[in-house]
């Protein structure tokens, strides 16, 4: 069911107040989704000092350091399978981050939504989702 729901936004930034308690979370956190810094920016070069999270070479979800967001995000991330939404909250809780939510279907939004949710560090509400079967 996944490819016949294609992602409709290129890249997402959360503004964040300390990038390398955010990194070292993201890191983390996303690794059993994939995900993985493709880029380190200084603020010399971007304006402002960022990492660029993704796969293949390409960043399509940032964290930015230019202080606390408010309000706080939701992002979600697509994941292959049930499996790895389950490691995907396991990772948030070991590095760090707090249960919002977890893994089980969510049949209010669809009845194959499979999720589990973790705030990170400064609140934002981070997400994985599959449309899989177990």
């Amino acid at each position: 069911m996944t490819e016949k729901l294609p992602l409709l936004i290129d890249h997402v930034s959360l503004s964040v107040d300390d990038l390398a308690v955010a990194r070292a979370f993201y890191v983390k956190l996303l690794e059993p989704l994939d995900v993985e810094v493709v880029s380190d920016l200084s603020a010399e070069v971007a304006g402002v000092a960022c990492s660029g999270f993704g796969r293949s070479g390409k960043s399509s979800f940032w964290i930015v350091e230019n202080g606390p967001q408010t309000p706080r995000a939701h992002v979600c991330f697509r994941a292959r399978n049930r499996e790895d939404v389950r490691t995907f909250h396991r990772a948030g809780l070991a590095a760090g981050g707090t249960d919002n939510g977890a893994p089980g279907i969510r049949e209010v939004y669809h009845p194959a939504y499979y999720a589990a949710c973790v705030l990170d560090p400064e609140g934002h509400n981070i997400e994985a989702v599959c449309f899989e079967p177990e």
